[in-house]
């Protein structure tokens, strides 16, 4: 179950990647970014983790949320076909 705290901090941060998107998907696509959306920031990762822990190591007691940079979801689960 996610909180509302959760639910809004998600939904502001989708709006700030929509203003954001253009750059980010051009100069730093496949890469991870945690937006926190109090302050408007984000920090870029190579890693789902490296963004979150940039985020937090600025804003330690604040929520983010994390994007894949160009792809509808963070995480891709299941099983490929050969």
């Amino acid at each position: 179950m996610v909180s509302n705290e959760a639910r809004t901090v998600i939904q502001r941060a989708k709006q700030l990647y929509e203003q954001y998107r253009q750059s980010l998907e051009v100069e730093h696509r496949n890469r991870f970014v945690a937006i926190e959306p109090e302050s408007g920031e984000y920090f870029l990762g190579d890693s789902f983790d490296d963004a979150v822990q940039a985020a937090r190591s600025q804003h330690p007691s604040r929520l983010s949320h994390t994007i894949h940079i160009g792809h509808d979801a963070a995480f891709h689960i299941g099983l490929m076909e050969r």
